[in-house]
């Protein structure tokens, strides 16, 4: 069984839902057919992908990760819990107060209410990790498809092991709108990789570029209290596969 209820920001109800599994605590985020986040009841993700970012971050050891696009927050939640410094900037600062509010992202967090491409050109740090994970409309931003915005993140990047990851989405076998943004990418890094399951047809996929050649497949290192074997599964069947013409 599951309960459903509007999730508020500032006293407002702004059609976000909030879904909550009673038997296992498992939460989901809704913004009307849009799934935004998906976490156990101590806001560790359920969903392979940010297992997937996750674990590269891990590997590579980063130390600070700017993420563009908070949804739930679940993989600053993870972050944080084994102490990685995370600023996050999200167009629609509501999102920030629902990730804290339902999914126990830490007040430490550094949040910044603005445009992913205006924040980054204003902000001069450098970054281990940048993590692009903004939707509109089920479409990352015309503005966040550029070659140019592509200069612009790798101007913010540390100049050793540092890279970014790209939460890109196929809607069946065929589709091959993943792979024309990674090419895209190539414009700007000699490294680009795609982590897959082909096999699937509705599917999430991560593209990352910059120090990516030594990265392995992502093994499980947060063990969720639901939708383990699930998890177990879906992260076990993702590979690097070559990009496609």
């Amino acid at each position: 069984m599951t309960t459903k209820k509007n999730a508020r920001a500032n006293g407002y109800d702004h059609g976000f839902v909030i879904e909550q599994n009673n038997a296992t605590g498992g939460i989901s985020f809704w913004e009307k057919s849009d799934n935004h986040s998906l976490a156990d009841r101590h806001g560790v993700s359920t969903a392979d992908y940010i297992h997937a970012m996750y674990g590269f971050i891990r590997q590579a050891q980063s130390r600070h990760v700017l993420m563009i696009g908070c949804g739930g927050g679940t993989l600053a939640t993870m972050l944080r819990r084994v102490g990685v410094k995370v600023t996050i900037v999200d167009i629609d600062g509501r999102n920030f107060e629902i990730a804290r509010s339902y999914f126990h992202m830490p007040e430490d967090v550094e949040c910044h209410v603005a445009d992913g491409a205006a924040f980054v050109r204003g902000d001069p740090r450098k970054y281990d990790a940048i993590v692009l994970d903004a939707y509109a409309d089920n479409e990352i931003p015309k503005h966040m498809r550029t070659t140019r915005f592509f200069e612009l993140l790798k101007s913010r990047l540390r100049a050793r092991k540092a890279f970014v990851l790209v939460n890109l989405i196929a809607t069946d076998t065929q589709d091959c709108g993943p792979d024309r943004f990674a090419q895209l990418m190539q414009k700007t890094w000699s490294q680009v990789r795609l982590l897959d399951d082909e096999g699937r047809k509705s599917r999430n996929l991560i593209a990352v570029a910059g120090a990516v050649r030594k990265l392995t497949r992502p093994r499980l290192l947060m063990r969720p209290k639901s939708a383990l074997k699930t998890l177990k599964r879906e992260l076990g069947g993702l590979d690097f596969r070559p990009l496609r013409a």
